[in-house]
Order: structure tokens, then C-alpha cells, then sequence
């Protein structure tokens, strides 16, 4: 998501910016994966003083009970060096980020295999508002 191209009512605060990409993030990707009896557990790392660790918690959460009926869904946050599942992910975001970024697909290309879709959000989008 290009930070600048979102409207300021979606990035009043950091947790609710990134509210919006677990969202979409979510309501295009489970149906591709979950069937009907399937359930999930969504594990997120965590970030930041306690203040705000619980309020990034509470959108992941909000968005998980808005797109997968509650009782299919499970968070978990953990500190990204302690498991290396998140590690690889963080990994493979930044290498996606490096490639829309700056253009640079070196470490995206290690990867490239296993993408399987790429969206950009707000790719429609012109206005830049800083």
C-alpha cells in the first residue's frame, strides 16, 4: 500500500492504516484458501510499546471477526525473532516492497516463484497527499 496515495481518513493512526491491508488482505485472499468447515490461525508479530501493541492487536482482530466468522479464527502475536515463519514473511514483504519501491527486484527475485498474486491498493490512484 503507497502510504502517500491513502486518503487521510485511512491512516489517522499507524494500526488503523495497516487495518486496511490485513482488510483486503483478508476478504480477497481466505476465500482462495479456507473452505467452509476450515478454521485459521493468524499470527501477526508484534510491535511497539504496549499501548501501542494492543491497539494494532485489536484491528487484527476486528478485521478477523469482520472477514472469517469468529469461531474459524485464531490470532496469535509473537516477537518476529522468535519464530522464523515470521521472519521469512517480513523478508518476503520487504523484498516486495523493495521491487514497487525503488524499482529494485534483486531479493524479489528470489521469491518471484512463490508469489502467487500481487495487488496494489491504491495503484488507481494519483493524488499523492504528502
Amino acid at each position: 500500500m503507497e502510504k502517500s496515495k491513502a486518503q487521510p481518513q485511512t491512516r489517522t493512526t499507524e494500526d488503523r492504516f495497516y487495518q486496511y491491508g490485513w482488510l483486503y488482505h483478508l476478504k480477497h485472499s481466505s476465500p482462495k484458501f479456507l473452505g467452509p468447515n476450515d478454521s485459521i490461525q493468524v499470527t501477526a508479530a508484534t510491535i511497539g510499546k504496549k499501548a501501542k501493541r494492543v491497539s494494532f492487536e485489536d484491528a487484527v482482530r476486528d478485521v478477523c471477526k469482520q472477514i472469517i466468522p469468529k469461531k474459524r479464527v485464531r490470532t496469535a502475536f509473537w516477537p518476529a525473532e522468535t519464530d522464523p515463519c515470521l521472519q521469512i514473511a517480513d523478508y518476503c514483504c520487504w523484498a516486495i516492497q523493495r521491487k514497487w519501491e525503488k524499482g529494485d527486484s534483486r531479493s524479489y527475485d528470489h521469491i518471484a516463484k512463490k508469489v502467487n498474486y500481487e495487488f496494489d491498493l491504491w495503484s488507481h490512484g494519483k493524488h499523492h497527499y504528502f
